[in-house]
């Protein structure tokens, strides 16, 4: 079920003060989300999420969930450089790229960083750099063996991330003889699973590869990082994932694993399950157009909401001051590109739509504004934070034109 925890009004007001489109998140609702989720694994002492920064790059919500203990996963320089700006230090910051390019690997080195490491090469290329760092672990890519796969992570034997099983061991005695004593386990095979079953069942996997690991290397197995990958309910006839039973199977994996052991630390990477139910993309029709469908045109396109043109994802759409009227319209809600995959909705059913009126695309607040681009010269929006007291914050200014010539070198 999407979310509507947020009146029309807000959207309307924000409206009147910021030109469309724009986004606007919920930082109430992100911190009720990080909570739940810590709630949910408070019977593991070390346990810490790091929020996957690629999600919502944004410093001002990646301080408001450093302020609720969560660290960030980083994945590139610029990201490192956010999760600086955001306050994160040292072992705040869990770092785990794949085809890591040896400057960010140094970069996430001096920065005390965790370190994932995506491929056997890659102990390589930290030992090149010096005395190896106290946090590392591997990213695991265990095939058919998976908890499960689906197309956005790749198949069982096709996905390019992590190491083979069989690969753990050498990498981890190679680390082992220039000084390392402890060592992480990291896999996500999955991405937007609803699957109760996905976490304890990665959980498991992980569990089971740690021991063998110890009893193999010598090395203590200090965390596993179950990683991300856990959805929401995009579609009206899905229903949220239950965090406190998904907590509650994997504490019986670990039992079961480790019996009386609990020096094992969990680590999660979540992102769209924290913020992406608590951001909107809010737009304004500006066109209406019958031919062989009926159409309307927002002033948003996929250059601000990638996902529908991308994967054919679905957002619920709603009309400012029409919740409650009947959908007994059908279009297609497009954008301006020039390319016919600008579509955020195909023979949707919704509310008549009118020239101005505000149209609304929930369950936006991961991998929206984040994965924008600028195709047609179609600018970045602004970005806007509800904060407890009501008040609404600009995060980010709408690009300008100016922005985006900002690169160009001209001749003369």
């Amino acid at each position: 079920m999407p979310n509507f925890s947020l009146d029309d009004a807000v959207f309307e007001r924000a409206a009147e003060k910021y030109p469309t489109p724009f986004y606007l998140y919920d930082g109430g609702g992100i911190r009720r989300a990080a909570r739940e989720l810590y709630a949910a694994f408070a019977w593991n002492k070390g346990f810490r999420q790091y929020y996957a920064v690629k999600a919502l790059p944004n410093p001002a919500i990646l301080k408001l969930l450093m302020e609720e203990g969560c660290g960030l996963d980083c994945s590139s320089h610029t990201e490192l450089l956010l999760a600086r700006m955001a306050g994160a230090r040292g072992e705040d910051i869990m770092f785990s790229a794949n085809a890591m390019p040896l400057s960010e690997l140094t970069q996430a080195r001096e920065m005390g960083a965790c370190i994932n490491l995506d491929d056997a090469s890659d102990a390589d290329s930290l030992l090149a750099l010096g005395p190896v760092p106290r946090c590392v672990s591997l990213r695991v890519n265990p095939g058919q063996l998976g908890a499960g796969h689906n197309g956005i992570m790749g198949g069982a034997l096709d996905a390019k991330f992590g190491l083979l099983p069989g690969q753990l061991e050498p990498a981890l005695l190679k680390l082992k003889a220039a000084g390392l004593a402890r060592f992480g386990l990291h896999a996500m095979t999955v991405s937007n699973t609803l699957d109760s079953a996905y976490y304890p069942n990665n959980a498991a996997l992980l569990f089971k590869l740690g021991l063998e690991l110890e009893a193999k290397t010598g090395l203590r197995l200090d965390f596993v990082n179950l990683s991300g990958g856990l959805g929401i309910p995009y579609h009206e006839e899905e229903q949220p994932l239950d965090l406190a039973q998904t907590g509650e199977a994997v504490r019986l994996a670990y039992q079961q694993a480790f019996g009386a052991r609990e020096d094992v630390r969990l680590f999660t990477e979540l992102g769209r399950l924290i913020t992406g139910p608590y951001g909107w993309l809010v737009a304004r029709a500006i066109h209406k157009k019958s031919i062989w469908r009926d159409y309307v045109g927002l002033d948003a396109s996929a250059a601000n909401l990638m996902r529908p043109a991308m994967y054919g994802a679905w957002h619920h759409i709603s009309v400012a001051g029409k919740r409650g009227a009947p959908h007994d319209h059908v279009y297609d809600i497009t954008g301006p590109l020039c390319e016919n995959n600008d579509k955020f909705a195909v023979k949707r059913a919704l509310p008549e739509i009118n020239v101005g009126d505000l149209v609304i695309l929930h369950d936006a607040g991961a991998h929206g504004h984040a994965m924008g681009y600028q195709y047609n010269g179609r600018l970045r929006s602004a970005e806007l934070l509800l904060q407890a007291d009501g008040a609404l914050r600009l995060i980010r200014r709408a690009e300008t034109p100016e922005d985006y010539f900002a690169t160009l070198v001209m001749e003369g």
